[in-house]
């Protein structure tokens, strides 16, 4: 897959998950959050104004330090996708 592609797929797998309503696991919101701003270089630190939040989102953001950028989008469309295919 070409880098135009990629980068094609990963925000479709963007907009398709923006565009549902309803509530989503805390553990896969913290893993696409964590993904998409690996993918889009964005190392803004979290804004919640809840503290415990900033701990699990700086928490989620270490654990994927050692991840690509390319890589990252390719887990965060395989995490959408997923989501998807297994709902309910």
């Amino acid at each position: 897959m070409t880098s135009e592609e990629l980068d094609k797929e990963f925000q479709d797998a963007v907009e398709r998950i923006n565009a549902l309503e309803g509530p989503f696991p805390a553990d896969f919101l913290l893993r696409l959050y964590a993904y998409y701003k690996k993918a889009t270089n964005n190392y803004g630190r979290p804004s919640s104004r809840k503290p415990m939040i900033n701990a699990f989102k700086t928490n989620a953001l270490f654990q994927v330090k050692n991840v690509s950028v390319d890589e990252a989008k390719r887990i965060y469309i395989d995490l959408v996708n997923n989501y998807f295919l297994y709902r309910k």
